[in-house]
């Protein structure tokens, strides 16, 4: 065998891993990635559809994979299986109680393609990584798997919020913008249509969600240039 097959095997399998979590690849970002030419790209391209993988070659602009075409199970290596055993011991220490439970849902999905050696290993892992900074496993909020398809699916949502600083209760119509976390409590960027401004609203404040039905258009600024706005202000207002 040619000694660099298996480097080429490699990159064949995480160029098909690319094409199925991203709607579109240019064979420019995937020779950056790889580290090779632009024609060996276009060379692997062609391999992967000859083994029948069906691309869509989307004149300059890239490619995509047809839509339904699902990879079996990918096996990961025991290097990969630790990293998300040690994620998953620090996601139990998150404080959204919906958050884990999806987050452990997946886990368990992911451990079931483990090979018996590799998952053996990982359990013992499990057993033997522990972080403290939520001890009392307290968990105070439940509300960030549903304002992430709110967010994602660019759906209105309501809110009953109790303010921290003056412990006062508002309703609001909200338009989910971002999402941040600090020392395990999430926070909630949206733009409130009652301030008629971006707000930060803490997810253990907020007493009641509903998700709504009604779209709002999507946010054009991104979260960098949010926080340039809030650096701004707060330079402004010292």
């Amino acid at each position: 065998m040619n000694n660099h097959e298996p480097t080429r095997l490699s990159r064949l399998t995480a160029i098909l891993t690319q094409l199925q979590t991203k709607r579109l690849v240019t064979a420019t970002s995937l020779a950056h990635k790889f580290g090779v030419s632009i024609r060996t790209i276009y060379r692997d391209i062609k391999t992967l559809e000859q083994a029948g993988v069906p691309i869509i070659t989307e004149d300059g602009k890239g490619y995509t994979i047809m839509e339904g075409y699902r990879l079996p199970p990918v096996m990961l290596t025991e290097t990969e299986a630790n990293a998300l055993i040690t994620a998953e011991q620090l996601v139990l220490t998150n404080k959204d109680a919906s958050f884990v439970a999806a987050y452990t849902d997946a886990i368990y999905k992911i451990k079931a393609v483990l090979h018996h050696n590799t998952k053996d290993k990982a359990n013992l892992l499990s057993d033997r990584i522990v972080f403290r900074q939520n001890p009392a496993n307290n968990r105070t909020s439940n509300y960030l798997s549903a304002l992430q398809l709110a967010l994602t699916n660019f759906n209105l949502s309501e809110i009953s919020y109790c303010s921290f600083i003056t412990n006062a209760t508002t309703q609001r119509i909200i338009e989910p913008f971002a999402l941040y976390s600090t020392q395990e409590n999430w926070l909630l960027i949206a733009f409130c249509r009652l301030r008629k401004d971006y707000r930060s609203f803490r997810l253990d404040h907020i007493q009641q969600l509903q998700i709504l039905d009604q779209k709002f258009k999507p946010h054009k600024m991104t979260l960098p240039e949010y926080f340039e706005i809030c650096k701004a202000k707060c330079f402004s207002n010292p």
